[in-house]
């Protein structure tokens, strides 16, 4: 078994959304209730799952963005849930995130080049000159030419702008990037280019990510192994070729049934699941998914399913298996 980067167990990120008067929440919205997952030293683990189900708050939990409300988060064996911001700092080093929206992640008032090397002046990476050169150095790594460090964020196209957000995460030499939804902002004939980048700069760079989209094309190509998140679950971790050649989980079943077939001739039935997704306040008792499963059982609505190994590395949480 490969060295594990990032290792995540029983993590919980609660949202209090109603209070008493004495300001003790009445209602909670538990965007990410509980999930075990795991990332290996230079692998691609996709998560996925409807808008809504709490991959993006899992992301930025996972990177303190927000505190988590239970769970550890064990980066490189250590447990930076507990860390202040003093201690996370360092971790920052070996942990970034590259944001969906590049315009709004970007200071409009400051030229690129300037915010690239401001990340290496806050972390004292090198000195005065030696800063400049790197940014040179990852203007050129992602594919921009080195003139363009004196513009400004508006002067240039959202595929660009992406790059030079890559480029800033690259900047502290980090081990593990966290991708929210990093080409959906993007127009459709950009988007392969930012992957392809990804992609080249992960076994240039021997790179790990957490590579969080609801586009299941871009999932498939980009990871080794893909999770599938349902209101605040992992219901369904597997390598990327078994589970979308095999999904067992009647969720992961629908949701990849989406994916448009490009061959001529060749049929796919989509599987339409009915009802709205349950309320994340007030989630179904049991199977979380079975209001809308047509194969619930009794035992689905009584008792919580467990994430279970089927063999290998395929995980799933459902009664069926």
């Amino acid at each position: 078994m490969s060295a594990r980067i990032l290792e995540v167990k029983s993590l919980k990120k609660h949202f209090p959304v109603k209070s008493n008067l004495l300001g003790k929440a009445m209602e909670t919205v538990k965007a990410v209730d509980g999930i075990d997952l795991y990332i290996n030293y230079g692998e691609v683990l996709g998560l996925v799952g409807e808008s809504g189900c709490g991959k993006s708050t899992t992301g930025r939990t996972i990177l303190r963005l927000l505190d988590p409300t239970e769970g550890e988060i064990l980066f490189e064996g250590n447990d930076i849930a507990k860390y202040n911001k003093k201690q996370l700092r360092t971790v920052y080093r070996n942990l970034q995130l590259i944001f969906q929206d590049p315009f709004a992640s970007l200071n409009p008032r400051k030229k690129v080049g300037s915010a690239i090397e401001e990340v290496l002046y806050v972390h004292k990476i090198r000195n005065a000159a030696e800063r400049k050169e790197k940014v040179k150095e990852l203007f050129e790594m992602v594919g921009l030419r080195q003139e363009d460090m004196d513009k400004y964020p508006h002067e240039f196209s959202g595929g660009q702008r992406q790059r030079i957000v890559i480029a800033r995460a690259l900047a502290v030499n980090p081990k593990l990037i966290i991708c929210d939804e990093p080409v959906s902002a993007l127009d459709v004939s950009i988007q392969a280019q930012i992957v392809n980048l990804l992609n080249s700069l992960k076994n240039r760079l021997a790179l790990s990510y957490l590579f969080i989209s609801h586009d299941l094309r871009i999932v498939k190509y980009m990871s080794d192994r893909v999770a599938v998140m349902y209101l605040g679950k992992i219901v369904e971790i597997a390598p990327a070729e078994e589970l979308f050649s095999n999904p067992l989980h009647p969720y992961s079943e629908a949701l990849l049934s989406a994916i448009a077939v490009l061959k001529p001739g060749k049929k796919k039935k989509k599987i339409v699941l009915e009802g709205e997704v349950p309320s994340p306040v007030n989630p179904p008792s049991g199977c979380r998914f079975r209001t809308r499963c047509k194969y619930a059982m009794k035992q689905c609505s009584e008792t919580e399913p467990q994430l279970k190994c089927l063999g290998g590395e395929h995980f799933v949480r459902c009664y069926l298996h």
